[in-house]
């Protein structure tokens, strides 16, 4: 049926159900027997995948693919497990800090210096300059990478690291003062 691979991201973008189907039978057991290779885990690796094809879906309009099309999908596959692998790697280090660093008594003004530390990186967030802060979501609350940004805000690269580093250097600056409270907070603005 679809016999020209290049043609297929075309009628993706087009909306065509069929061949965004046909893609997904394709490659979700080929994505996720790699993800899973990388991951460790044969659940989270098809969470993954199934994550990469509702994105791709969602994302449709915009869908391009230069060059080969398994080759784009592995690449989304790979940068989406090293993401989720990064996002663990911080889960683990704030939940070895909590069993480390944690009293045996939770001091009473650390529920609102951390309610007060949420605040102030939303306040700190907000007050970026409308691209900074558009890419800093991109980046950090979606978790896109900075091609992918790219992609999405039709910008180059060069840029999406421009704004970025602008986004984290306004960030550090403005919370310096809460680092003390939040030892992960350095690896989410680094």
């Amino acid at each position: 049926m679809y016999t020209d691979e290049t043609e297929l991201p075309v009628q993706i973008s087009r909306g065509d159900q069929k061949a965004f189907e046909h893609v997904f039978r394709a490659y979700y057991q080929p994505l996720s027997r790699y993800a899973s290779g990388l991951l460790g885990d044969r659940d989270a690796a098809e969470e993954v995948v199934q994550q990469l094809f509702c994105r791709l879906w969602e994302k449709r309009e915009n869908f391009q693919v230069s060059g080969s099309l398994k080759s784009y999908l592995f690449r989304a596959v790979h940068n989406a497990v090293m993401n989720e692998i990064k996002h663990e790697k911080v889960k683990q280090a704030y939940m070895q800090n909590q069993v480390h660093d944690r009293p045996q008594q939770e001091q009473p003004g650390s529920a609102l210096q951390a309610k007060e530390l949420e605040g102030k990186i939303q306040a700190a967030i907000g007050e970026l300059p409308e691209h900074c802060r558009h890419v800093f979501r991109l980046s950090r609350f979606e978790g896109l990478s900075y091609r992918e940004i790219a992609e999405v805000l039709g910008i180059s690269v060069k840029t999406v690291e421009n704004q970025m580093g602008k986004a984290l250097k306004t960030l550090r600056i403005r919370l310096a003062e809460y680092l003390h409270l939040l030892p992960v907070f350095i690896l989410l603005f680094s």
